[in-house]
Order: structure tokens, then C-alpha cells, then sequence
């Protein structure tokens, strides 16, 4: 494959940066509409990694469009449109931004990330060594790492603007969005989680867990959010090769965490640079994953 040119870093000219996240630059277009656009910056422990991953920008975005697309039949959702040609002119003169960018509706966002768990691993597994629950929700013994949960759990957390996300009970959940909003959350995360994975259990992958995110449009229906079901934002894990008990080969970016426990590294800031040989196989991952998921495959640059 020829050498790809990555985004760090985005400018639109004649447009306000609204926010600069871990991946994702904001951009406000007016009133009623954003400009999302996904870089290939990657970030691990909280931080943000150095180096960039070759066309992981396009494939969060064409990821997420598939499963915006995919899951109309059970939400609405703020995507417009990803095609570069149907958006605002002052976004089409900056040709960087093709297949990395979504045209979005704004909405008023909950301040919550919809975590849904359905394998013990991550800082899920964590916390059930030490206490036997996650999040409020009590789980048989003796489960080893990575084992398939009797059901999905809805474990929510609060969004961090700097620092780790903090895991909340359901309970801690209603008291920030309220009663009514949590339960229908966290019902149609759990409905989102199961049709998505259930689907992807048929391209022979296993959704671990993911996270979602949603928001309030102008009348005041939920509508999901953000990226969705994305190498960056959950476990995918092969089928083929799930043997529980132990870490699972991954096409997320858990093998990017993988290679920094190597490192003698404290996890803060400044992060360590990749290694090439590391940078390139975390894109083939993405690519993997993308291409198993959709059946389809990115058209080069």
C-alpha cells in the first residue's frame, strides 16, 4: 500500500474550531449544524499519542456511517451526510477533510457516555476482581477475564473534558439526566448493543463492549450520537479465536495499549512515540474491522 498522508490536525478556513478533542475537531457551520471531523490522532491512557494512524480518520467515519445507516430502524441519529460534495462550500475547499468528516445536526448532549458491557474485560474486569460488581450490578463468582456476561450491563460513566471518565452507578446515572431519561437510555443502549452485535456475530466478530452517546434535538427526541460501534470506541474481538480467560487478539485499539504496558512509561503526558512496525498494523486492524463489518473497502487517496 502507497504511503498515505495522515491528519493531526485540522484548519477550516471561514470556520469556528468549536473544540479540539482526542481525536476529533469541532467545527461550528450555524446554528443547527456542526462539522465533525475525525483525524488520525490516537489517544491511550487519556492521553494523546504523537503519532498519528494512517487512515483511522476514514475509517471512523465509515464506520459510523454504516452503523448510523444500519440502526435507523431502532433510533434516530444526527448524521446528515459524510459525502464532502453535499456539504456547506466553505468545508468543500478543504480537500483534507474527504471521508474523514460528518455533517451532524446539533443536539443538546447528555453528559454521560452509555457504556454497554457484555464480556468482562477492561477496567470492567478491574473492578470485578476487586468487588465482584461493576458499576452497581452484581455478577456471579468466579468469571475469568474476558467471559461473555449472563446479559448485557449498562455501566455509565461521566464525560471527562480532561482525565479519566469516572464509572457511575444507574442510580448516580438518574440523578444526572434524570429518571425517565436514564430508563429510556438505558433500554435503547441495550437494544443498540444487541441488534449491532448480533449482526457482527455473523462477520465472525464479537462486540465486547462499546460506548454511545446521545443528545436532544429541537423537539426533544433522543438521538444518537458522536461516532458508534467503532474500533475507538469499543472491543472487537474475533470469534474465531474468543477463548475466555485470558486477553483476546483484538481489531480495536487495545493493541495499541497492549505495546505501551510494555514501556516504562507513567501514563501521563507526554506520551511515547509508536514504533512504525506498531503504527502500521494498528491501520491494518482498522481496516479489518472496517472491511469485515461492512463488507466493503476504503478507496485509497
Amino acid at each position: 500500500m502507497s504511503a498515505v498522508k495522515t491528519v493531526s490536525e485540522t484548519d477550516v478556513p471561514g470556520l469556528s474550531l468549536v473544540h479540539r478533542g482526542k481525536v476529533r475537531d469541532v467545527y461550528e457551520i450555524d446554528s443547527k449544524h456542526l462539522l465533525l471531523v475525525a483525524t488520525d490522532r490516537i489517544s491511550a491512557f487519556d492521553c494523546v499519542l504523537p503519532t498519528p494512524i494512517e487512515r483511522k480518520g476514514e475509517v471512523l467515519t465509515g464506520l459510523s456511517s454504516f452503523w448510523f445507516e444500519f440502526l435507523k430502524p431502532l433510533t434516530k441519529n444526527h448524521l446528515i451526510t459524510t459525502n464532502l460534495n453535499e456539504m456547506p462550500n466553505v468545508v468543500r475547499q478543504t480537500k483534507e477533510l474527504e471521508r474523514r468528516s460528518m455533517l451532524v445536526k446539533k443536539t443538546n448532549v447528555f453528559p454521560v457516555e452509555c457504556v454497554v458491557r457484555g464480556y468482562l474485560e477492561g477496567s470492567g474486569w478491574k473492578h470485578y476482581k476487586q468487588t465482584g460488581e461493576i458499576c452497581g450490578h452484581q455478577l456471579p463468582a468466579n468469571l475469568r477475564q474476558c467471559e461473555k456476561l449472563p446479559e448485557p450491563i449498562l455501566t455509565p460513566a461521566t464525560k471527562a473534558a480532561t482525565g479519566h471518565d469516572e464509572n457511575i452507578t444507574e442510580a448516580e446515572f438518574a440523578e444526572i439526566v434524570g429518571a425517565e431519561s436514564a430508563e429510556k437510555l438505558r433500554l435503547l443502549s441495550l437494544e443498540i448493543y444487541k441488534k449491532a452485535s448480533d449482526y457482527a456475530l455473523t462477520r465472525g466478530i464479537i462486540i465486547a463492549d462499546t460506548k454511545f452517546e446521545f443528545g436532544l434535538d429541537e423537539t426533544g427526541d433522543i438521538l444518537l450520537i458522536d461516532e458508534v460501534l467503532t474500533p475507538d470506541s469499543s472491543r472487537f474481538w474475533s470469534a474465531e479465536a474468543y477463548s475466555p480467560g485470558k486477553s483476546q487478539p483484538s481489531f480495536d485499539k487495545q493493541f495499541v495499549r497492549e505495546y505501551l504496558e510494555t514501556l516504562d512509561w507513567n501514563k501521563q503526558s507526554p506520551a511515547p512515540a509508536l514504533p512504525d512496525e506498531i503504527s502500521k498494523a494498528t491501520t491494518t486492524r482498522y481496516l479489518q474491522a472496517f472491511h469485515i463489518l461492512t463488507r466493503d473497502n476504503l478507496t485509497e487517496n
